[in-house]
């Protein structure tokens, strides 16, 4: 990868948890911190003692939370990102579990690192405002207070006690601080903490974004990027030359795709899965140079499954010069490969008897062999998180009906 001199740590998620958030009830933990799993050694980020993981999968039925827990981490980052238009008064969206009692709290905690700094940060949100928050950093290993608050007041770390002022003027029962922090602070701890959510997580939905005319200006702009897209589409088999791109898109998408006899239209002429390859290549290309992190619900609905497999090859292989993750829920049981994923890096979700969400690792299961066909074991119900068939269906359909 070439496209960006950018070396080192740049974003990297750790641990996530959350707790009463949609079908998430009871306090869920998800870690990109490598277990004691040796294979694919060499396939981590090693970072200050750190065996980090650069990929990491989750399967289970639908309905059993997969998304949520996507979507959690979405909330967060859109918080950090947008809590500071919310107007006097307006309330914090808040998505309880069905089952929760009036005023619980639903609580979000995000652990990362951020230009080779592990920071700690977390709110709650109580009765559709911010009950709690905090920020801590570990500079030299141990950990250094940057702010804590509780309700409207706001206790800044010893290092912190006159970088507040304004930020403490701007602050409302529905503003997250780290916001207010980063809008009106001059303290880099903060700005860098601010800046891995509304930068380095890139949080994809194929229902929702389309990344296509992104993507034709990241080509236009950068001869890089291009070069290697056009590598890219070549090893997987699309043997295009070149892809012309007016200066200025008008409001109607417009490019030439170049083979060595023709051109073609690439939103006339293009079958959808070359105009999928065109809309998410490049933000892979920029994703993996620039060190972020891209979680994505439901991959599979994007691209082909060799594809899938392909992609996630290309992140776990990536030089230990870059720093970039893929996080992402699937049903293809293709990608449950021991040749491709260690055991810690394959998560499940599953409802269980209240109808909430458990997540855990395919390491926390017991007896799982690392040469084990995983795939197989999976189907068959060995990890849980997968809708058991009904060897009887047609007999018991048969009898309600006949009721």
């Amino acid at each position: 990868m070439v496209v960006n001199k950018t070396t080192g740590v740049i974003g990297m998620l750790l641990e996530f948890r959350c707790s009463n958030h949609k079908s998430i009830k009871n306090e869920i933990t998800f870690s990109m911190l490598a277990g004691s799993d040796d294979t694919h050694e060499k396939s981590l980020k090693l970072h200050n003692g750190m065996r980090i993981l650069r990929t990491a999968v989750i399967y289970g039925p639908n309905g059993s939370g997969k998304s949520n827990f996507i979507d959690a981490l979405n909330f967060c980052a859109l918080m950090v990102d947008k809590s500071m238009r919310f107007q006097p008064g307006e309330k914090v969206p808040q998505s309880e579990h069905k089952t929760s009692e009036e005023g619980d709290a639903s609580s979000y905690a995000i652990q990362f690192l951020k230009e080779g700094i592990r920071y700690a940060y977390g709110f709650t949100v109580q009765d559709q405002e911010i009950a709690e928050e905090y920020l801590y950093y570990f500079p030299k290993g141990r950990q250094v207070k940057i702010f804590e608050r509780s309700g409207q007041a706001v206790t800044p770390g010893d290092r912190y006690k006159s970088s507040f002022q304004q930020s403490l003027n701007v602050l409302k029962e529905n503003r997250l601080f780290l916001a207010c922090g980063a809008n009106f602070s001059n303290v880099k701890e903060v700005e860098a903490a601010f800046l891995f959510f509304t930068r380095d997580l890139v949080i994809y939905d194929s229902k929702k974004n389309n990344w296509m005319d992104y993507s034709l200006n990241l080509m236009r702009r950068d001869p890089d990027i291009k070069k290697i897209f056009l590598i890219l589409m070549r090893l997987l088999g699309n043997q295009i030359r070149d892809v012309r791109i007016p200066e200025n898109q008008t409001k109607r998408i417009e490019a030439q795709v170049v083979y060595d006899q023709f051109e073609t239209d690439l939103m006339t002429e293009e079958s959808d899965g070359v105009k999928k390859l065109f809309e998410i290549l490049c933000p892979l290309i920029d994703i993996l140079s620039k060190g972020r992190v891209l979680i994505c619900d439901e991959l599979e609905t994007c691209l082909h499954e060799a594809l899938i497999y392909q992609i996630a090859e290309l992140f776990q292989r990536t030089s230990d010069r870059f720093s970039a993750q893929l996080i992402f829920s699937t049903h293809d049981t293709s990608l449950l490969d021991s040749n491709l994923f260690r055991r810690d890096q394959i998560w499940f979700t599953e409802l269980n008897e209240e109808r909430a969400t458990n997540l855990y690792s395919l390491m926390e299961i017991r007896n799982v062999r690392k040469t084990e066909n995983l795939k197989n074991g999976y189907i068959l119900g060995k990890y849980g998180a997968i809708p058991m068939r009904n060897k009887n269906f047609w007999e018991e359909f048969e009898k309600q009906i006949e009721k």
